[in-house]
């Protein structure tokens, strides 16, 4: 049974996100077209990603959704792998594209997920291991805990909303709105916090060069033979 669900969720302040939800083929590839139109203007080609699982054991466990998002003025789209009999040629190439950057948390286990069915992130990066709460005591950070301090508190407040029992049926549908709103704002979280992260990054090397440069102006005037 084919079908496309669209939704607007609330996702901190007066951040409003459009999330599809969809295991139709041309209709994932049509905002797949959409990502790639505008990444392609972007210095930064950066997409937040997630995956949740079935509720299968062990080998038998597979990807049951897939959530994308390229920041607030772009629809979030959750591809119901679960619920999809062919592959959509155009999703795969993108997770593939290596000009992408997909950014998300504890991402090892999606990205094995995702082999279990053919489907390769080529260029991830996981916010856990690349850039840490410094007042942190837990080995990884979680995304609440990073999310927290970067994107308001609107993370830990969702998390509330979505119980133990009802987090292990993400293959069945319809999924609740719950589900939904806890599957947009994931994507949207680690699309946001690597995107200013990033922005952080190149800030301060870009400080750090200006530093070094005004050092060398100043060395070189001092040596100048009047």
């Amino acid at each position: 049974m084919r079908f496309t669900k669209e939704f607007e969720v609330q996702a901190h302040s007066n951040t409003k996100l459009q999330v599809i939800h969809t295991n139709e083929l041309h209709k994932a590839a049509t905002i797949i077209e959409q990502y790639e139109r505008h990444l392609e203007f972007e210095r930064h080609k950066i997409v937040g990603v997630d995956v949740e699982y079935t509720n299968d054991v062990g080998e038998y466990q597979k990807p049951a959704l897939v959530q994308l998002s390229i920041g607030k003025d772009h629809p979030v789209l959750l591809f119901q792998l679960s619920a999809t009999d062919k592959n959509c040629t155009r999703f795969d190439n993108f997770l593939a594209d290596p000009r992408y950057t997909f950014a998300g948390f504890s991402i090892d286990g999606d990205i094995e997920m995702l082999g279990r069915v053919g489907l390769e992130i080529a260029h991830f990066v996981d916010v856990q291991k690349e850039w840490r709460v410094p007042t942190a005591t837990k080995p990884l950070d979680s995304l609440g805990d990073v999310s927290g301090i970067l994107v308001h508190d609107y993370y830990n407040d969702m998390k509330k909303k979505i119980t133990n029992a009802e987090y292990q049926h993400w293959a069945r549908m319809p999924l609740s709105m719950r589900h939904v709103e806890y599957a947009g704002k994931d994507a949207y979280a680690a699309y946001e916090i690597w995107s200013r992260l990033t922005t952080i990054q190149e800030g301060l090397c870009r400080a750090k060069l200006e530093k070094e440069q005004s050092r060398k102006r100043a060395r070189s005037w001092g040596d100048y033979d009047y």
